[in-house]
């Protein structure tokens, strides 16, 4: 039988763990980045494994959410697989360098990235939808302009597709930071999308939630292998993230891309400022 201790971690992660699967369904980013510090910082989970609860949950937000986005035909799955094979060779590049690289450096170029990123976003706070985008001629062979259906507005949208190649450099760019510091790079996804390649912010989010799923399914096998996945503890994050990630399926479609953004700019500010943080404190520590 289980303890009162261990039934009061359970529930309180699974709370927990609902609410990161919520917001990350909504802003396309996994609820994994907001999943680790919660575990290491509030319940005392040794960082290897909060990392292997994380990338359960990215799954779980992934199925939990990006069928449901899928089905209703908001993700742009050409997006998605085009992009998909630029943050695959990036996230090998960034495994080759990880043993050399020293990663102080690399979270504080990643928490400045994405502080500097996010300016766009702030500039453009409200908008609802991109303005006179024309495709590119990537975007023309691809077929990557569509449509989707905006509850909210209460009509079909079409949108079309812009900078092509900058945006497959900057996937790449998150897949190389994700395979180096073994964190999720959705949020880097997402910015790509909505301000590089002037996707809408619900169609960046939505396409993110499906690319995750994949690049996280890749590398769970290898997390489970080295141990570092604890059922005890990923049980209730993959619980908790797959409920509120299909509660973010939701609630999303109803929500303006306005709306929208003011949830994602404070998370990018959280995981930039996280970020610096780590890195300051590695630098410190050496």
């Amino acid at each position: 039988m289980p303890t009162e201790p261990q039934l009061l971690f359970f529930t309180l992660v699974l709370l927990a763990s609902l609410l990161a699967g919520f917001v990350g369904s909504l802003v396309g980013i996994g609820g994994g980045i907001l999943i680790t510090p919660v575990l290491t910082i509030f319940f005392g989970v040794d960082i290897r494994l909060a990392i292997g609860a994380s990338i359960v949950s990215i799954i779980a937000t992934s199925s939990g959410a990006a069928a449901a986005y899928v089905r209703d035909h908001i993700t742009n799955l050409r997006v998605g697989m085009s992009m998909e094979v630029a943050t695959t060779l990036g996230a090998i590049g960034g495994a080759l360098l990880a043993a050399v690289v020293p990663t102080a450096a690399l979270y504080i170029i990643f928490g400045l990235a994405l502080a500097f990123t996010a300016v766009p976003l702030i500039r453009k706070f409200g908008e609802e939808l991109p303005q006179g985008v024309t495709n590119d001629l990537w975007a023309v062979r691809l077929r990557l302009a569509s449509s989707y259906p905006d509850q909210r507005l209460k009509r079909t949208v079409p949108y079309q597709v812009t900078r092509v190649p900058l945006g497959f450099s900057i996937m790449a760019l998150a897949g190389l930071l994700s395979g180096l510091l073994g964190i999720g790079s959705g949020v880097f996804k997402v910015l790509a999308m909505d301000t590089v390649m002037r996707l809408p912010l619900k169609v960046s989010t939505t396409t993110s939630n499906f690319m995750i799923g994949v690049t996280a399914a890749a590398s769970a096998g290898i997390y489970f292998q080295r141990g570092d996945i604890d059922p005890l503890i990923a049980t209730p994050v993959a619980l908790g993230v797959l409920a509120g990630a299909t509660l973010g399926a939701r609630v999303l479609p109803r929500l303006s891309n306005t709306a929208l953004r003011a949830i994602f700019l404070p998370v990018v500010a959280l995981i930039a400022l996280q970020m610096l943080l780590k890195g300051f404190a590695q630098l410190l520590g050496h």
